[in-house]
């Protein structure tokens, strides 16, 4: 019996991750199976053969993928190459819907295409579901409202849940956190999730910094810990904050030093109680009081460790005014969607300045009643998101579905 060939093709780190837990999956149930992928270090570590790293691909607007544009060609030459020499029994397109709906145009069903992590056409964009109906032969999704969504397009779906379920988890408890990284267990904590773009975090982690001034200036006792993606450089942080790169923080200090410090210069003065943590964003998440939080997988993450939150999202204005007539959902954060209303508050664009932010946190964390609503409304949404084991249910529905088509 011929081995099984899956391809996946995922471009950012979001799409990384789930498509490591799904190809863990898969090898879980056919350790046989051969799994070729665009990916990163997370599928590479659950087993893929990468032949495209995706470190330098990922973008934030239209005039960051336009600048991209050779590389896109170029990668989807290569998949397209990779198809036609290898044959795979299906290809597995993970998020990315912009190159990815191409992508699927252009292998036109020559082999099966199956979408994990729906584009989300459901708030703009729908025109993509002609795309979708006419070139995927499978959705599967994580939310139960796409199900419905798709069913009425007439679109074949699964519904699986949300694999963060099974992944969000802190290693360590809050105390064991505290004093691994010399933070005090007596002041407020407040986490700064910038997001894992370089673009994004040049655009949104300077706004957060200056809301963190407001606070600190007016809330005392209060520490900030940024949440550092491993998929960006250290320099952009450092640039940004001003912090002294020798003495980052990078899971533990360097032997020798204290932890992170700051320097004269920068966006955070130096009487800022700041730190950078590379790796721990659960831990960072679990430790803290508060969270500000860029738009994107960060703001459920956040939700499922019900910590309060507010959600964050800054882009280059023409950017802005060119997708937002295009939005048909109210909100932007997933877990506003999800709940169909708004839990959290959310800070767009325009309206995402230092000082309406900080209002808005201080008002919260100083009402304990309003942060026990935003804690309790977010346990609330847990249902919605399905029961754990999200990737190995997907990796069934796969490994079912390529079993009844005929091997190319």
């Amino acid at each position: 019996m011929a081995q099984i060939h899956i391809l996946i093709v995922c471009g950012e780190a979001s799409g990384d991750l789930n498509a490591a837990n799904l190809a863990k999956s898969i090898l879980q149930i056919n350790s046989g199976v051969k799994i070729s992928a665009t990916g990163g270090n997370l599928l590479r570590e659950a087993g893929a053969q990468i032949f495209y790293d995706i470190k330098d691909i990922s973008v934030f607007g239209l005039f960051d993928a336009l600048k991209k544009l050779p590389k896109f060609f170029a990668l989807k030459k290569l998949v397209l190459q990779k198809i036609k020499e290898e044959r795979p029994n299906a290809i597995i397109l993970v998020d990315f819907s912009g190159f990815n709906l191409r992508l699927a145009k252009a292998i036109k069903k020559t082999i099966p295409a199956i979408y994990y992590v729906s584009p989300q056409v459901w708030a703009s964009r729908q025109g993509r579901i002609k795309t979708i109906k006419k070139y995927i032969h499978r959705m599967i999704v994580l939310f139960k409202f796409e199900e419905e969504f798709y069913k009425k397009q007439g679109v074949g779906v699964d519904f699986v849940g949300h694999p963060l379920l099974d992944i969000v988890k802190s290693s360590m408890t809050k105390k064991e956190f505290l004093t691994k990284f010399n933070l005090s267990d007596s002041k407020t904590t407040i986490a700064l999730l910038p997001g894992s773009r370089n673009t994004e975090i040049k655009n949104i982690l300077p706004v957060m910094l200056k809301t963190s001034i407001h606070i600190d200036k007016n809330l005392g006792d209060v520490q900030f810990i940024i949440a550092k993606s491993p998929q960006v450089s250290w320099d952009i942080y450092n640039r940004i904050t001003g912090t002294v790169p020798a003495k980052a923080v990078k899971g533990l200090p360097p032997k020798g030093t204290d932890p992170e410090v700051l320097s004269k210069k920068g966006a955070a003065p130096e009487d800022l109680d700041l730190k950078i943590i590379e790796g721990k964003t659960y831990d960072c998440l679990n430790t803290c009081d508060f969270a500000l939080v860029a738009s994107g997988t960060a703001t459920l993450e956040t939700a499922i460790l019900q910590k309060p939150f507010v959600v964050i999202y800054k882009m280059n204005p023409l950017n802005y005014f060119l997708y937002r007539p295009q939005v048909k959902v109210p909100y932007i954060g997933i877990v506003n969607i999800v709940a169909g209303k708004q839990i959290v508050p959310e800070f767009i664009q325009f309206k995402a300045t230092p000082e309406n932010i900080s209002e808005a946190v201080l008002n919260i964390i100083r009402d304990p009643a309003e942060m026990e609503r935003i804690k309790n409304e977010l346990k609330q949404i847990m249902p919605l998101l399905g029961e754990p084991g999200a990737s190995l249910r997907a990796a069934k529905i796969i490994l079912d579905y390529i079993g009844t088509v005929p091997l190319p």
